[in-house]
């Protein structure tokens, strides 16, 4: 059988060739088998070597939509609250109990990137001298808009409650506006399947405003934001002739979503060549490793003739120079 080429010493330009069933060929199959195939299991065994999600940071784009619900409860019993909303089909249902505020928002972009970084909402709800608020549950309702992976455009919702054995006279609360997820975003094209209205505002039925339904339907999204770290502060002693004041300040929000402005980390599904891209960086930082070493095995085994091979070494071309020394000596 003829000889072929098994291995060459890269310094010395030796050659050394052996029949492709000798033990020289079989050794150097073996050499090759560990020298690729280990570093692809060391990278496999050790985890995350196929990236199943990943995440990236991103300012949302978030605007108050203007519309909102309001529940100010004023007593124990079950009919003492006093409501309004922006919707007109809830006020036509809430007869004697309906009660419209005076009401100023503002949203501010304090780093004029061009995004809103939060929203400053003010509402002064006014009240009999009898009537004390015990208790505030207040639905805000946002478009929230993503970009920079996929397009992923709903609307959302920041849900203010507290209660207090004192009636008060304002309600101080100061949060961040937070993305929820239990559901990996896609990685590109446009997702809108939550940008829809969270409140039924043409129903006629009380039904379809009740709290406790809005906000049991909201949290059976995947997708969702909630109002994060409210630190409220509830303030007693209300004048007779004052309105009950809601404060609140709703950030847009700060947090490490892992980028680097007011943002908001998210998860992903990766695309195919992220996913190569990542393990293909686990398995040549390994594989560099065992080239080296095995390199040297075969060097030894080739250049020790621990097996039986042929080796050539060519003749080199003797200089021109050297010749002309050695005549004239």
């Amino acid at each position: 059988m003829a000889a072929v080429e098994l291995f060459s010493h890269p310094a010395l330009h030796t050659r050394y060739r052996a029949g492709l069933c000798s033990a020289a060929a079989l050794a150097l199959l073996l050499v090759t088998l560990l020298t690729y195939v280990p570093p692809l299991l060391v990278a496999y065994r050790s985890h995350g070597f196929w990236l199943k999600q990943s995440s990236y940071l991103e300012q949302p784009t978030v605007r108050f939509r203007y519309e909102l619900l309001l529940v100010a409860t004023t007593g124990p019993s079950p009919g003492s609250f006093l409501a309004w909303s922006t919707f007109p089909a809830f006020n036509r249902l809430q007869g004697e109990r309906l009660r419209v505020p005076l009401l100023s928002t503002r949203e501010e972009d304090k780093n004029q990137d061009g995004k809103m970084d939060q929203l400053h909402f003010r509402l002064e709800l006014p009240l009999q001298p009898t009537e004390h608020v015990v208790g505030v549950q207040l639905i805000l309702l946002f478009s929230y808009q993503l970009y920079r992976m996929s397009t992923f455009v709903m609307q959302s919702m920041a849900f203010l409650q507290y209660f207090s054995p004192v009636p008060g006279s304002q309600l101080y609360m100061n949060g961040d506006l937070k993305l929820k997820q239990r559901q990996l975003l896609n990685y590109y094209g446009l997702d809108t399947r939550y940008n829809v209205s969270l409140v039924n505002g043409t129903s006629p039925f009380a039904s379809d405003y009740d709290l406790t339904n809005i906000v049991a339907a909201y949290w059976d999204r995947n997708v969702t934001t909630v109002f994060s770290d409210p630190t409220p502060l509830w303030m007693a002693g209300r004048a007779t002739d004052t309105p009950f004041i809601i404060n609140a300040t709703i950030h847009y929000p700060v947090e490490k979503l892992l980028l680097e402005h007011s943002l908001t980390s998210f998860k992903y599904q990766p695309g195919f060549w992220e996913v190569i891209k990542f393990a293909w960086i686990q398995y040549v930082s390994i594989l560099l490793i065992f080239l080296w070493v095995f390199g040297r095995i075969k060097m030894f085994i080739f250049q020790n003739h621990v097996l039986t091979t042929t080796s050539v070494t060519p003749v080199l071309p003797v200089s021109p120079v050297l010749s002309y020394k050695q005549h004239q000596s």
